[in-house]
């Protein structure tokens, strides 16, 4: 498992529990967050709007209606039938919605609105803070609401590139070392209906196209943040978007727009009008998570699939596990299936657990990440198992015949790694007994070059390792133990690589474990070569000031520039480091009440989940707010630019950034 934000329902110890409740109750945290000059709210009432508490009362009428009406499919482990673990993840307003003209509309026919509103609301344990997420938001006037299709996208790739170094090359990023400092707010979008902002956005055609956890997916004009359409998922999309390219010579164009949902649906929409082309349910298993970007290729389609059963393990009622992650290969116009590899084989009965609930494995290796890619191959990396005595594939990185799904190579980075969430439950009854300490692969690898030119694997773990493996044949050449490690610790979401560099986020926050060395949280760059310290840049001051939520270190994914690296914190500030040196050029402060372009209020907090800050042209893009593992909440979409009198201003205008990206 990996804590990249697993959304798993994890059952901690009793301290680190405490610690995740505070995240759904902040309005306690009242005004303690400096204020920023473009702040216009108070940071008290933002987090009351972010997350609203979920009173007795409701949670008694909910409670009853849901075991009346809903317990027989969603906690009897009906196929396709999305368990108690998995909705609660799920927003209270996309749960309403799916009652009223959702796929539950017939089950929840015979209740009236308040009902619905109850059921929605026990299950994901706070209020509907918004009754009509649709409403959030500008729509955008003829002239910001076409799509220029000599744009074409920029990038490609949730690692920004095929072989995901999450590298932003100088003709994309306008904004460089010496004029960052001078960026200030261009516009802010309030996520509806959320506590979390972790979809990392795809550009193309003058539009940014993000998901959101209310499962709507906007496509916003860049210049004003109105928005050109919306689509409503069946449910969150936290993974980051696909946008598939076009050669604007060729007409007519009707781009696709690739993204997945936490109840497993994979979908295929137009950029252009946001019209469904195909949805597909990619595991029968009803666990099944979609939390890794898809990769597109040559008109395949590469779908990692991931599942949320580590959390349904507390209960002792539950049959622990059967869950087999998976790459599964789809043609990307139709949504056909053209091959799938599991990685592990069916599940087997072997024996029962104290509650005389029957055991099965093997079960997990989970793909929580992105991939990288080359000509021929995808590049993987695996959670732990789940159950069973474990298995060569878990916490792996494999090399996959494109074409067939065939292994080439499997690189362990640990044997025996098989853990589920009964492992930190007060009453333990699913954990295996000889459990792993849940070190596994979040954060998908990436290829680099060395010195010598050849081509390199670099892949960081929860457990605080970064290892280089040869790409032809996984050979393994270093391994340097950067963080601490733990739960919620070492690398969770991503490394980023150039100019001979790998630099390494540490999370490293708190997970109600002890640890027999002190934690490391910080960012970190080692030599390609040999895996030794570049420079370190560990954690520096105190700005949390006994914020609830707030701990240093940098769990989200990163990305870097030329002469700059670019991290989110758990903290909830933005950092420029220098490539060379580490130095911080830049901070921003994201834990702030921002104005919407609809004047709501986006709620910043931590930062965190699979997405990186980007820079397209003369603005920098980023979400704010991670409520997950006892981290700050938020609902923030923030787009900061340049002033008008930097001389790269017009030069990296994003029209002018998709226009020379068309050009090659």
């Amino acid at each position: 498992m990996s804590c990249k934000d697993k959304e798993r329902g994890r059952m901690l110890s009793a301290g680190f529990r405490s610690m995740i409740r505070l995240t759904i109750s902040l309005v306690a945290l009242g005004p303690v967050i400096p204020a920023h000059a473009n702040v216009e709210a108070p940071n008290s009432a933002a987090y009351q709007e972010v997350t609203v508490p979920l009173d007795p009362e409701t949670r008694a009428v909910g409670g009853a209606l849901y075991a009346q009406h809903c317990a027989a499919c969603h906690d009897g482990n009906m196929v396709r039938a999305p368990q108690r673990y998995v909705l609660e993840n799920v927003s209270p307003g996309t749960l309403l919605a799916a009652m009223i003209d959702g796929p539950m509309r017939e089950v929840a026919a015979d209740l009236s609105l308040e009902q619905k509103t109850a059921v929605a609301e026990y299950i994901a344990e706070r209020k509907i803070t918004e009754t009509n997420t649709a409403e959030a938001g500008v729509a955008c006037e003829v002239a910001a609401s076409e799509f220029d299709l000599s744009q074409t996208p920029v990038f490609q790739h949730w690692g920004l590139g095929a072989g995901a170094s999450h590298f932003m090359p100088p003709s994309v990023a306008r904004v460089t070392g010496k004029n960052i400092a001078s960026l200030e707010l261009d516009w802010a979008f309030a996520y509806p209906d959320a506590t979390r902002a972790r979809s990392q956005p795809a550009f193309g055609a003058g539009a940014m196209f993000v998901g959101s956890q209310s499962g709507l997916v906007y496509a916003f004009d860049m210049e004003t943040g109105c928005t050109r359409w919306q689509f409503q998922a069946s449910s969150e999309v936290r993974n980051g978007l696909t946008l598939e390219p076009w050669d604007a010579a060729i007409q007519p164009i009707d781009p696709l727009l690739f993204f997945g949902d936490l109840t497993g649906n994979q979908y295929a929409i137009s950029a252009l009008t946001g019209e469904l082309r195909w949805k597909k349910r990619i595991e029968d298993h009803s666990a099944a998570t979609l939390t890794a970007a898809a990769e597109l290729s040559y008109g395949v389609l590469y779908v990692p699939v991931s599942s949320l059963e580590e959390g349904a393990a507390i209960a002792a009622g539950y049959p622990c596990c059967s869950f087999r992650g998976s790459i599964v290969a789809l043609d990307a116009k139709s949504g056909d299936e053209l091959w799938r590899r599991h990685f592990i084989p069916p599940a087997e009965q072997h024996g029962v657990n104290a509650a005389g609930t029957p055991q099965y494995g093997p079960s997990g290796v989970p793909i929580w990440a992105g991939m990288a890619m080359d000509a021929d191959h995808l590049y993987i990396a695996t959670g732990d198992d789940y159950s069973g005595e474990g298995s060569e594939t878990s916490d792996a990185i494999i090399a996959l015949d494109k074409s067939s799904g065939r292994t080439v190579w499997v690189r362990q980075a640990r044997f025996g790694d098989v853990w589920n969430g009964s492992c930190e439950n007060v009453d333990p009854v699913n954990c295996p007994e000889d459990n792993g300490p849940d070190y596994d692969y979040g954060a998908g690898p990436v290829i680099s070059e060395d010195s010598q030119g050849r081509r390199i694997i670099l892949a960081g773990d929860k457990g605080g390792f970064v290892t280089a493996m040869l790409a032809e044949n996984g050979e393994s050449l270093w391994k340097t133990k950067v963080g601490r490690g733990g739960v919620v610790a070492g690398v969770n979401f991503g490394l980023a690589a150039h100019d001979g560099k790998v630099f390494v986020p540490i999370s490293d926050a708190p997970d109600g474990r002890d640890y027999d060395e002190p934690a490391r949280p910080g960012l970190y760059a080692l030599d390609v070569d040999n895996g030794e310290y570049v420079w370190q840049a560990p954690a520096g001051e105190d700005v949390c000031l006994g914020r609830p939520g707030c701990y240093p270190g940098y769990s989200a994914a990163i990305s870097v520039t030329s002469d700059y690296v670019l991290a989110g914190s758990n903290e909830g500030w933005l950092r420029a480091f220098d490539i060379d040196s580490g130095e911080v050029l830049w901070e921003f402060d994201t834990t702030q009440a921002f104005t919407a372009v609809d004047g709501r209020i986006a709620q910043g907090g931590s930062i965190g989940g699979g997405q990186a800050p980007l820079i397209v042209g003369d603005r920098l893009i980023l979400n704010s707010g991670y409520a997950f593992a006892g981290k700050m909440p938020g609902n923030a979409l923030l787009v900061l630019k340049l002033p008008a009198s930097d001389p790269q201003v017009k030069a990296g205008s994003v029209a002018q950034v998709l226009l020379d990206s068309a050009a090659k």
